[in-house]
């Protein structure tokens, strides 16, 4: 068996290992953070559950930026349900959930489902670890398993050793590249090989946090030396094993990928997929540099760009910004000089958080060029609706920020005499900043805190077996969840509110959906290929579902996604024949009858009435998913179940 295969079938509650095939996985750990966690521990409520069933940790880590009330009010609700049922609590400050979750929770050979779609990062270390909506994980929090599809495992076969001032982040890039956005869906990556060797616990982090990019349902890595000695730098080696494929493993496909071969790679606008090398870019000048994120923010990340700035400045025309991932990292780099000496440079030092990675704080100035070591680049993530966000490595951000405009390290001459920085022997351990659970008697005492923007979930109703609906918005290929419900501080501040939050749905793209479909009462929302990529945004589904949008209807949908709108009653339906997609137009009205048996045969038919003209669709669900749609979502099952 391949490695991918042995940690499901140990965690197998029911179904068979077939591809594409529904199966149901315990779990052991879950995580959330704190914009999307709030409608996670709503829907956990719902269930009526005394406490939590599996390691669970809430981490405050995405929204900071406190513009008044209701963001630390939101804070203080999840602190209030952390010590009430039995959850570990991370304050503000003390880090970004994938990289402190990677330091001190991961246990090799465990599940993890997380509220963040990057939640694959704890995949480093043996985890199968893959990120969801927030009612699957409040479901996984009560004690049920998960249903996932059973994956496609691709083996990635890792030779060589990377050159000096490239980094793991361009093998990430490089496989954007060959993979696209929507090329892992419904995949496990899992990599294995002599090149592994050469990367650092964190490195092989950066690469299993990008396998999310592409779609993959997660990234894993087999345990080694490597392993060992990062569980005993962090003085957790009772979390660690040994763990690996069996020799005669069979894979769906191997890839070779020589890391000798790989260069320093940039994602230029507006997706992560659209890379190129950085020696075929010429004169783009930059205006602001954001080193940070779970994806580039540990001890040799950061001390690989204070190598390369040392004694010098950054370039007068831009800003440099840093956010290390975990405040004992940042401690450490205090500790030894390293942040001294980058303030010194001209750079600028932020919180231990998400903040810049989504649009909270840092959003360049209006058609700025930021170069960004985070995962994503969406039109409009950066905060700026028109700025141009290029993702790179950190060693390719320091570099430019000398020069002021994008330039790769192997054109910077000192790039092969810098010392090879590898992860300290001992991390400096402090736990202080998270609160264990209390004690059963203690958390009796505990209420919930709530005040007026703190709303309970919105539940939706049975569907029909029938619709005439006009479109509310049509969209085209590759909308991701930022573009439906987007995020901001001032927008994060209402993650508890859907009456308001809803009102900001596609406000980037057609600021007239929220009233448009206010007006129509019940609609249908059309889009193209890979609709609803990148975060796990549960509000995504839950706005426009609290918004009257009944069906979905796409040429191809993302995984998280689509799990989302069915857990909250929205029904995706797929084109059979995606040329279809152009003889609808927002005039057009369409009819569907007889969906629950449609649902069931995975082909239906839809009427357009202004034509006359019948297409077809399919759905390509499981007998749960059908009766969770039928029951108007997950919450409206178990309780019809329980």
């Amino acid at each position: 068996m391949n490695l991918t295969e042995k940690l499901i079938k140990s965690h197998l509650s029911s179904g068979e290992m077939i591809v594409s095939k529904p199966i149901y996985i315990n779990i052991d750990q879950t995580l959330t953070q704190d914009v999307t966690g709030v409608m996670s521990y709503n829907s956990f409520l719902e269930m009526n559950v005394e406490n939590v069933k599996t390691k669970s940790i809430s981490y405050i880590d995405h929204n900071l930026l406190c513009t008044d009330y209701r963001t630390s009010d939101d804070h203080l609700f999840l602190e209030s349900v952390a010590k009430k049922y039995g959850i570990y609590f991370s304050k503000a400050g003390n880090g970004i959930c994938h990289s402190l979750h990677l330091s001190r929770f991961t246990k090799v050979g465990d599940t993890l489902i997380g509220t963040d779609s990057h939640t694959p990062m704890a995949g480093a270390v043996g985890m199968f670890s893959i990120g969801s909506g927030g009612v699957d994980v409040a479901l996984a929090m009560a004690g049920k398993s998960i249903r996932i599809n059973m994956p496609e495992v691709i083996n990635i076969n890792l030779t060589g050793t990377l050159r000096s001032g490239v980094n793991a982040k361009d093998i990430s890039l490089y496989m954007l590249s060959k993979f696209s956005v929507k090329g892992g869906v419904n995949k496990v990556f899992e990599y294995s090989g002599e090149g592994i060797k050469s990367l650092s616990i964190f490195e092989r982090g950066t690469i299993a946090n990008l396998g999310t990019e592409m779609g993959a349902t997660t990234s894993i890595f087999p345990t080694d030396e490597i392993t060992y000695k990062f569980f005993k730098a962090q003085k957790r080696l009772g979390d660690f094993k040994y763990i690996n494929a069996d020799k005669d493993a069979k894979y769906s496909e191997i890839i070779n990928i020589d890391l000798n071969k790989i260069k320093p790679m940039v994602a230029l606008p507006h997706s992560p997929d659209n890379v190129k090398k950085i020696e075929e870019i010429k004169n783009l000048k930059i205006d602001q540099i954001f080193i940070g994120s779970c994806t580039n923010s540990s001890y040799t990340d950061i001390k690989k760009v204070w190598q390369i700035l040392k004694d010098k400045k950054i370039n007068k025309n831009l800003s440099l910004h840093i956010a290390v991932g975990t405040k004992t990292i940042y401690m450490q780099l205090l500790e030894e000089g390293i942040v001294f000496d980058l303030i010194k440079s001209g750079a600028r030092f932020t919180e231990s958080a998400c903040g810049a990675c989504n649009g909270i704080g840092l959003s360049p100035k209006s058609g700025g060029i930021s170069l960004r070591t985070t995962n994503r680049n969406f039109k409009g993530r950066s905060g700026t609706i028109d700025a141009k966000v290029c993702l790179v490595s950190p060693e390719t951000a320091a570099v430019s920020a000398i020069y002021g405009y994008l330039k790769s390290p192997e054109e910077y001459d000192e790039i092969y005499k810098l010392e090879n920085i590898k992860e300290p022997e001992n991390y400096l351990i402090d736990d202080s900043e998270i609160i264990k659970p209390l004690l059963k008697e203690d958390r009796d005492k505990i209420k919930i805190y709530r005040t007026e923007n703190i709303q309970k979930l919105p539940l939706n109703k049975k569907i029909n077996d029938s619709y005439k609906l006009n479109l509310s918005i049509k969209l085209g290929d590759n909308i991701s969840t930022d573009d439906i419900s987007p995020t901001s501080a001032n927008l994060s501040a209402l993650r508890s509110n859907i009456s308001e939050l809803s009102k900001y749905s596609f406000m980037r793209i057609d600021d007239k959906f929220y009233n448009r479909s206010k007006e129509l009462g019940e609609s249908i929302i059309l889009a193209g290929e890979n609709y609803g990529q990148g975060s796990s945004r549960e509000h995504a589904a839950i706005n426009i579902m609290y918004l009257g949008i009944k069906i979905v209807l796409v040429k191809s949908i993302a995984r998280i996604h689509k799990n989302n709108l069915i857990n909250h009653g929205v029904i995706p339906m797929i084109f059979k024949n995606p040329e279809d997609y152009n003889l609808i137009n927002m005039n057009t009205k369409i009819e569907i009858k007889n969906i629950l048996n449609s649902m069931e045969a995975n082909l239906g038919k839809i009427k357009l009435l202004d034509s006359g003209k019948e297409i077809y669709i399919k759905f390509d669900l499981n007998s749960d998913e059908i009766e969770i749609l039928k029951s108007g979502g997950l919450i409206n099952y178990i309780k019809r179940m329980d």
